[in-house]
């Protein structure tokens, strides 16, 4: 079956052409503040747009608790009709995640195409994925978010009877061969998925194996992850000012000062109430900041909502179980106007953060400063003693540590203090000097 039989009812936007006619809904009450209502409404206004539409009005709801017909009450619902017609809406959008029943008598009570949040990032995440593993996410979450809004497509078929006797609905057979083959696609999707995500982990063994310390840079979609990746490594990453303007992870080489090596990985961006099954479709995407040494959070320090964005990223990277990683902070986009009392709160929670700017390259000189520190944190000092056949060892110390004071002895000894990554930890303990560390980098 065909899930665009499904998702073609819904307004898509011709190429090269916004649609006017989205009216948004927004949710208080449940804990949410009104600032918070405010902030999670302007995101819908950006994701509506990056989809193509444009917002024609919206309207605030109270809820208490979720009715289960409309998800608001029966009087809310028709107030949204009647103001969603007033404004020549083409489509209603909620701000919540709707269950199959509660969209389908949303439109049937508004005769128009109802949308919820997790839909409309379903569809821009289907716009954007480029690589054979994000396609593969994107369809399979799309695929379980469908799965029960499948009676809906068949709804024009209900009068028509058929099976043994007559008793049974010719839209009900359809129905069922329908949900038989999504449920079969699902499968087919998972596998493939795994046999991708197997091919990952090699690559990621493989980098392991080749010793070199590695980072994950992760932050709220359109922080400027991609900007700070291209700008520090010379990378290609694509860079639009728009939500979501990446998917899949990219990974570059970055030569340091010290001439050590670090990989860099530009991972998805997050977003608030994002939804559980994209959360899951890319886990092997957001692998990377689980496995990485340390995580580089990048930060829109000129977006009113930054500290929101901060809290919302490091709860994502919590569900990961990926928050005990050390963070190096970096504010973004200092070269524009910040308000100085927010800045003021976000070095408070980040002392030791670094202000840049990837469109003029400010700070990026301290940023560099700061990598090199939080890879030495990955590592331990050790005093060495290296005899003269093991110049192999003085060789790898550049290249996989950090070698901090060392001078060659008349016999060709070299005696240095150096920072080894644990990995290496087993290699240079014959070497140790009395055979115990003599420092360790705070971290």
């Amino acid at each position: 079956m065909n899930l665009d039989r499904r998702q073609s009812e819904s307004v898509q936007p011709e190429e090269g052409k916004t649609l006017s006619g989205a009216f948004l809904v927004g949710f208080s009450g449940m804990g949410q503040t009104a600032a918070e209502t405010r902030e999670y409404l302007e995101e819908l206004s950006e994701l509506v747009h990056t989809l193509g539409y444009s917002t024609c009005g919206e309207l605030i709801a109270n809820v208490r608790v979720p009715e289960a017909r409309y998800y608001v009450g029966s009087g809310k619902a028709e107030e949204i009709r009647d103001c969603a017609n007033q404004a020549n809406a083409e489509v209603i959008v909620f701000d919540s995640e709707l269950s199959a029943s509660q969209q389908r008598n949303m439109e049937k009570l508004c005769g128009k195409k109802v949308l919820d949040r997790q839909e409309v990032i379903l569809d821009i995440f289907a716009e954007r994925a480029i690589t054979k593993e994000a396609v593969l996410q994107v369809e399979l979450a799309r695929n379980k978010y469908f799965l029960p809004r499948l009676t809906r497509a068949w709804s024009h078929l209900a009068r028509q009877r058929g099976g043994v006797g007559g008793t049974r609905g010719e839209g009900e057979k359809q129905l069922e061969y329908d949900k038989r083959a999504v449920r079969q696609k699902i499968t087919k999707l998972e596998d493939e998925l795994a046999i991708v995500r197997k091919q990952r982990n090699e690559q990621r063994k493989g980098r392991v194996r080749g010793r070199i310390p590695q980072a994950a840079i992760v932050g709220y979609t359109n922080a400027g992850k991609s900007s700070l990746l291209n700008k520090l490594t010379g990378a290609d990453a694509y860079v639009k000012d728009q939500l979501f303007a990446t998917l899949d992870p990219t990974t570059r080489r970055l030569p340091m000062p010290n001439s050590a090596t670090l990989l860099l990985t530009d991972t998805v961006g997050f977003v608030r109430k994002l939804p559980h099954a994209l959360v899951e479709a890319f886990k092997s995407t957001l692998e990377e900041a689980v496995l990485a040494d340390f995580l580089v959070l990048v930060l829109d320090a000129s977006s009113p909502n930054v500290e929101s964005h901060r809290e919302t990223t490091l709860g994502v990277l919590a569900e990961l179980g990926a928050v005990d990683k050390p963070v190096l902070t970096v504010f973004n986009k200092c070269d524009q106007e910040i308000d100085p009392s927010v800045m003021a709160r976000l070095k408070a929670a980040a002392p030791n953060g670094v202000s840049v700017s990837c469109a003029t390259g400010e700070g990026m000189n301290e940023l560099f400063e700061a990598l090199q520190s939080y890879m030495k944190k990955c590592s331990s000092i050790h005093d060495l003693a290296i005899p003269p056949e093991r110049s192999d060892l003085v060789s790898l110390i550049h290249a996989k540590g950090s070698l901090i004071t060392g001078e060659y002895m008349d016999n060709g000894t070299f005696i240095c203090a150096a920072g080894l990554p644990d990995f290496l930890l087993e290699t240079y303990r014959p070497f140790f000097i009395d055979g115990k560390i003599t420092t360790e980098v705070a971290i």
